[in-house]
């Protein structure tokens, strides 16, 4: 670590505007990352209000008052989603679960601007234009909460990024490095860890002629290799999904702009998108000439030339790999949803390493910095006014919850969505935010799928206590709720409307109202304690 330390040090002195400039890179991803999420308490995120949930049931399954055992068991390799979670839980030792698992939502986020920063350093580019990734932090991905997706797209790029380098130089640290990066990726996003051990792989291929390396990348990739060959033995059937027939959906190109940055009703967020895509055109122009001018100083040899091209190649060969993905793959196969949207944002991403280097004459390369920190920035302040927006709709609910116990069996409808400006609504599940804080039960929950890393205990089995099963979509579609078929396991019911809800239990004259706080009404089976 000491040498690590001075090392740092000594680069520092040697060239003080390149360290100038990574602090202020740093600087600015604290700036992006952190500030929305400081904006609430509860981030406006979609699903991240069960990602909380899951989380505290695995710091809380042993703890007899949250009642996690009687409903869940834990299957953190069979649907290895894990790294998320595993933060969260981390955290959750010094801190309360909601502030606990936003800490770990932001280091999730810190890996796309990591990544791509590696990702450019194997390529022999600055690591400074790890900036870019800064730009899709806030992308649609992150408003729905898919953090572990975005973060598995990071960990993609370091995957890559430290294939390069150890092909170019393999030393211990950074085999080392790649093998932690795989293993942790496996445990990220499984169906991510396919495609970067096919990238990584690919390196070796693509950059053949220039290095001559091929099997010092073995070993780094067994451990996480061994990790998926198993897994393929043991996965549940519910990830298996038939994606149908296939075909290419060109007419996808439209939808990319909304795909990318389309989380939010503002059309400060289109205005900022399209002058971002503004500002890198003409960095990018003058990137390219300014290499092309410079390509005898920056390529002295055969063999430099050879390296850049097949760096380069890797990248493209990503690139279009994911933009395949993104016009073939169906919106839904079986219980998974938003399947090829999720791809364009990876096409997005990992275009973005087939930017040109920073230029080395130091005022046309502070410059060009600037200006990728001019394009990112503003997402940054769009989002938090967005979340303090939510931030405000979300005073009642916090006023209201505290009216329910401890481990509470909780059915909760959402019928109003106002209150925000996202385009998907963050209060669909925000009662999770029970459950994570206090336990119980609640009346939809993430578990049903059996897509996560926890799953609901079959209902006969010796000490099992789950919620009954509800109809599919039940969360989007309150209005099926029938007091009587759906309503006897649970005591509490928390209702977001705009109006009364007494009509929705009046065929249940156990169950009475007891508060009523903004959009939130309560109601409780009088028997409850």
């Amino acid at each position: 670590m000491l040498r690590s330390t001075t090392r740092l040090v000594s680069r520092a002195r040697r060239a003080p505007l390149e360290a100038a400039l990574f602090a202020v890179y740093v600087a600015a991803a604290l700036y992006v990352i952190a500030w929305p999420l400081l904006a609430s308490p509860y981030p406006a995120m979609t699903d991240l209000p069960f990602h909380t949930a899951e989380a505290s049931i695995y710091r809380h399954y042993f703890d007899s008052s949250y009642h996690f055992r009687e409903q869940f068991e834990l299957q953190p390799f069979a649907v290895p989603y894990v790294l998320h979670y595993a933060l969260g839980v981390l955290f959750m030792f010094v801190m309360e679960p909601v502030p606990a698992m936003t800490l770990a939502s932001g280091l999730m986020l810190a890996l796309l601007p990591l990544g791509l920063s590696v990702l450019f350093a194997g390529m022999k580019k600055s690591p400074l234009l790890g900036a870019l990734g800064l730009g899709l932090v806030w992308c649609n991905l992150t408003h729905w909460g898919f953090v572990s997706f975005v973060g598995a797209l990071g960990l993609f790029a370091l995957a890559v990024g430290l294939a390069l380098l150890v092909l170019e130089r393999p030393t211990r640290g950074r085999r080392v490095g790649l093998a932690v990066t795989l293993v942790l990726l496996f445990f990220t996003h499984v169906f991510r860890y396919p495609m970067a051990l096919a990238a990584v792989l690919g390196s070796a291929v693509l950059l053949y002629p220039a290095t001559r390396r091929v099997r010092t990348l073995l070993l780094p990739v067994l451990p996480s290799a061994l990790l998926f060959f198993v897994w393929l033995r043991v996965r549940p059937a519910s990830l298996a999904a038939d994606f149908g027939p296939l075909a290419i959906h060109v007419e996808r190109f439209a939808e990319l702009p909304r795909l990318i940055f389309g989380g939010i009703a503002d059309v400060a967020e289109p205005r900022a998108a399209s002058d971002a895509r503004g500002v890198l055109a003409v960095v990018a122009l003058v990137g390219f000439v300014v290499a092309w001018l410079d390509r005898r100083g920056r390529f002295p040899s055969a063999r430099a030339r050879a390296f850049s091209r097949g760096a380069f190649a890797v990248a493209l060969c990503s690139t279009l790999g994911f933009l395949l993905l993104f016009l073939v793959l169906p919106m839904q196969a079986g219980d998974w949803w938003y399947i090829y949207p999720r791809e364009a944002v990876s096409a997005v991403f990992l275009g973005l390493a087939l930017m040109p280097d920073l230029p080395r004459p130091r005022p046309l390369r502070v410059a060009l910095f600037g200006a990728i920190l001019a394009a990112v920035l503003p997402f940054a302040s769009i989002t938090r006014a967005s979340y303090a927006e939510f931030g405000a709709s979300t005073e009642d609910f916090r006023t209201i919850v505290k009216r329910l116990p401890q481990a509470p069996k909780l059915l909760y409808l959402v019928m109003d969505h106002r209150g925000t400006n996202r385009t998907s609504s963050p209060f669909i599940h925000l009662p999770a935010y029970v459950q994570a804080e206090k336990g119980g039960w609640l009346s939809f929950h993430f578990a049903v799928w059996n897509a996560g890393p926890m799953r609901y205990r079959e209902p006969d089995e010796p000490g099992a206590v789950v919620p009954p099963p509800v109809p599919k979509r039940w969360e989007w579609t309150p209005q099926v709720f029938d007091v009587k078929k759906h309503g006897p396991f649970f005591d509490w019911f928390l209702v977001r409307s705009l109006g009364p809800a007494d009509r929705l239990f009046a065929q249940d004259r156990t169950i009475t109202r007891v508060d009523h706080v903004g959009s939130w009404w309560l109601y409780k089976r009088k028997s409850a304690p």
